[in-house]
Order: C-alpha cells, then structure tokens, then sequence
C-alpha cells in the first residue's frame, strides 16, 4: 500500500467568494443563513454562515489531489460540524491514516478543519479504496 498508518497530511483552504458562490452556483442553495447577512446576525451570527458542504468538497480535493495516488474512491465519510465558518475564513486541514486493510486496500483517515483561531470547525472521518 502507497499509505501508511499515522501518515499526516496537512492543507490550507480559503472560504473565498470564488468557493461560496460557486458552491451556490452549482448547488443553488440560498437559505438565508448563507445569503442574508441580516438574517445570519439575528440568529447570533457575526455574519453569513458558510455552507457546510463546502467542506466536502475540500475533503474531495483532498483525496482525488493530495494524496500520493490516482487511481482511488471514496466509500464512505463522516463529518461533524463543530462551529461556524464564514466568507474569507483559512482553514487548516488535516487528516491521519487511522487504519488500513491490506486485504481489500481500504484506507480510513480521521481528519479535522480549524479555523485561524485554532476551533476546529469540523471533524470526522473518511474511508478510501485504492483500485490498483
């Protein structure tokens, strides 16, 4: 197996305006919690609260272009929000081969995102399958 058990990987990702309209864009998930700067304060919030999918899609960036492989899959992940991220927040990944099969080449990684106030923002795992 390419992976091995504790192997850290780490990344940065900005929420930027590119991120968060694109996500509405595609998606078109306009809930006034992510688009009413007004709404997003009323319920507590300093500002618009960012989608937490975008999160996914990071954690898809993180296996189909960070990791030292092509040819893999997701098959499953878990994710956790723990607190908030908003427009232009940096978010420092990281994610640990937590365990391995050899005999299926299934890799499972425990990841969290913090933010630049070092809160993790979200948290969880996913399981990968190398096809080689």
């Amino acid at each position: 197996m390419v992976l091995q058990v504790n192997q850290k990987f780490q990344h940065q990702f900005q929420v930027d305006d590119r991120v968060y309209n694109g996500f509405i864009s595609v998606f078109g998930d306009k809930n006034a919690l992510h688009t009413d700067e007004a709404f997003a304060r009323e319920k507590g919030f300093p500002s618009k609260v960012m989608h937490g999918n975008i999160l996914n899609g990071f954690l898809s960036f993180f296996i189909g272009e960070l990791l030292p492989m092509e040819e893999v899959m997701i098959l499953s992940q878990h994710i956790n929000f723990k607190n908030p991220v908003f427009l232009n927040d940096i978010l420092n990944f990281e994610a640990v081969v937590e365990e391995q099969s050899e005999a299926v080449q299934v890799n499972t990684f425990k990841f969290k995102f913090f933010n630049s106030e070092n809160k993790t923002v979200a948290a969880g795992r996913i399981q990968i399958k190398e096809l080689t």
